[in-house]
């Protein structure tokens, strides 16, 4: 499944729900069913920079493609990445790179965010295309 096809289906799951506290439902879900991160990557090297809450972030190529692990001590965090994860885990490196994740605005995520969580996610996306780039140079 492509990554726009990841975005089309998150946006019809969102769609189902009438009002934000069932999306939150929706996205602590979401954090809840996200595998967790091995214990040897809950370590600064791996925190990603810019979160209010501890988000911890892994990423390594498995067939020409990168597969993100993360984890969060934060359950709506735990759910944006888990989100992120989802959308861009097992994709190509490039693929990765120039993607836009248009279902962020189209779900109306950013404006139901607190500035603080709006700034993390912003800065979750930026380390996991940071990532893909490395991986891609190491291909």
């Amino acid at each position: 499944m492509s990554i726009a096809e990841k975005e089309i289906e998150i946006v019809e799951e969102f769609s189902l729900f009438d009002n934000w506290m069932d999306k939150y439902e929706h996205i602590i879900e979401i954090g809840k069913e996200l595998k967790s991160i091995d214990e040897k990557y809950r370590n600064p090297e791996h925190e990603v920079k810019g979160c209010q809450s501890k988000v911890w972030l892994h990423s390594y190529l498995k067939d020409g493609k990168v597969i993100y692990e993360a984890d969060s001590d934060a359950i709506i965090t735990k759910g944006l990445i888990g989100l992120l994860v989802r959308v861009l885990s097992d994709e190509k490196p490039e693929d990765i790179i120039k993607n836009e994740l248009e279902f962020i605005e189209k779900i109306g995520l950013k404006q139901h965010l607190s500035p603080n969580r709006s700034n993390g996610l912003v800065a979750m996306i930026k380390q996991m295309k940071y990532y893909a780039v490395a991986l891609n140079i190491k291909q």
